[in-house]
Formats: structure tokens, C-alpha cells, sequence
């Protein structure tokens, strides 16, 4: 059967339409919540176990988007890595948080210099955590008060602005994370000496990142290294600033993340 041009553009269009719908479909498991804390609000979306039951106790992975991502609609987080754990959802049931960061605020306390290309940053120790981050912080702590969380199996991961809240949240939490992974971020290297030893990561780089350069992770590598640690790191050969496309490629990510554990 020979297709002719109207034909083949009819196919493209219903392609991406059934395309659209199933991604759709499964960014509607993910349900909309907010957590308030005193005059602070904090959207964010969650994605439960199948055949959830309170009496069942199921890891926690708490997501933080990029800064593209930012904003109030408690939709737009969803835009990266939420099909990832919903694909994962039968063989790794757990409760999946993507928390969303306002425009106006970022969820590590960082100096951003835009004049240069990569970016510059700068990660103090010496401040406090943002407004978000520590919304997101007071958030995990609830969190950790149900039954059904499973306290010895908590996940954080991030990808460009929220690899940076990554890292931070890392030596503000160092005692709660089992595990973490972190996508085209930084933070500060000597921060590394508060988790390195006790927190298994897997950091994720493209070797052309021209927004956040990939010696950021270089330097969290080596900070991890230097106090006593063994990253798993993955560094793109081909990939620019969107190397969370090949992380979450990466079939084994998921089961590392699920593998570790705190009471192992």
C-alpha cells in the first residue's frame, strides 16, 4: 500500500496525539497535593503504590526538578523523570514525590554568576537553606512520621537546579538518605565530608554541558573520593545540558537506587 503525503502527516499527528495521552494518563497517578507550613505553601505531586495500604510500609523517593521547571501550576515538575518511576512503578513500588520550587526561589542557597558560560557558582555553608528547600525538608519530616514509610529506604535525586538541591539536601539530612543521584548539578566539594562515606551516589554529567559545566561533578566526584567515598559516576561523551535523557536511560539506576539501604 503506497501512503502519500496527506496520509503519512494524518499518521504523525495521531502518533503524537496517542503519544500525548499516554504520557497524559500517567502524570494523572500522580496526585496533587500542597503542604502548608505555617504562611508557606509547598505544591507537589505524589505518586502512590499500586493497591496502597497504610499497613504496608514503601520506600520514599523525593524528586527535585530543574529550574525550567519552576513555577505554581503543580504540573511542570512532572516534565522529567515522573515516566521513569510510573514505568517502574510495578517492580519498585514506593511513594514518589516531585515537589515544585516558585520562579523566584531555587532549592540550594547558591551565588549565580550568568555572565559566564557554563554559569558560576558559588555554595556557602555558612546560610541557611531557602524558603523551598526548607519547605521540602519540613515535608520529609512528616513524611518520616507515617507508618507506612519505610525510614531505612529514602531516595533523593535532582537534575540541574535540583542536582544542586540534591547535594545540599545531602549535608543539611545526611542521616535520612539511603541513597541519592543527581543529574548535571553541583554544590560544594567540601560539603562531600558530612555524607560521602555513608550516602552511595551515582552522579550523572554531559562532557558538552554548557549551562552547568561538567567539572561541577568532577569536583563532587573528587569531594566524595577525598573523604572517604565510591560515587558511581557517568559522564556523557556526546550529551549537552539534557544528560538526564541518558540517565534515566540508564537501566540500572533504578535498581541500584532500590538496592541500598540503610540497615544494610
Amino acid at each position: 500500500m503506497r501512503l502519500n503525503f496527506k496520509n503519512t502527516i494524518v499518521i504523525v499527528v495521531l502518533l503524537l496525539l496517542y503519544s500525548s495521552k499516554i504520557s497524559a494518563q500517567h502524570e494523572e497517578l500522580y496526585l496533587q497535593k500542597q503542604f502548608v507550613s505555617g504562611n508557606d505553601t509547598l505544591n507537589y505531586r505524589v505518586l502512590m503504590p499500586k493497591n496502597f495500604e497504610s499497613s504496608n510500609q514503601f520506600p520514599v523517593v523525593l524528586f527535585l526538578h530543574g529550574a525550567g521547571e519552576r513555577g505554581r501550576d503543580n504540573a511542570r515538575q512532572l516534565s522529567h523523570g515522573s515516566e521513569l518511576f510510573y514505568k517502574m512503578r510495578d517492580s519498585f513500588p514506593a511513594i514518589v514525590i516531585f515537589p515544585q520550587c516558585p520562579q523566584d526561589d531555587y532549592w540550594a542557597n547558591a551565588t549565580i554568576d550568568r555572565t559566564t558560560k557554563p554559569i558560576s557558582l558559588n555554595f556557602p555553608m555558612d546560610k541557611g537553606p531557602t524558603k523551598s528547600m526548607g519547605l521540602v525538608m519540613k515535608l520529609l519530616d512528616d513524611m518520616l512520621s507515617k507508618p507506612y514509610v519505610k525510614k531505612d529506604q529514602i531516595y533523593i535525586g535532582g537534575l540541574s537546579m535540583g542536582g544542586m538541591g540534591t547535594f545540599e539536601i545531602l549535608y543539611r539530612k545526611p542521616e535520612v538518605f539511603a541513597a541519592a543521584f543527581a543529574i548535571c548539578g553541583a554544590g560544594n566539594p567540601e560539603a562531600t565530608e558530612i555524607y560521602a562515606k555513608t550516602v552511595p551516589m551515582w552522579i550523572f554529567h554531559g562532557a558538552n554541558d554548557d549551562v552547568v559545566g561538567p567539572q561541577e561533578s568532577v569536583a563532587m566526584v573528587s569531594g566524595i573520593l577525598k573523604y572517604g567515598g565510591k560515587p558511581n559516576f557517568s559522564l556523557f561523551a556526546k550529551d549537552n545540558h539534557n544528560s538526564w535523557d541518558s540517565a534515566f536511560a540508564e537501566p540500572k539506576l533504578i535498581p541500584w537506587l532500590f538496592s541500598n539501604s540503610k540497615s544494610k
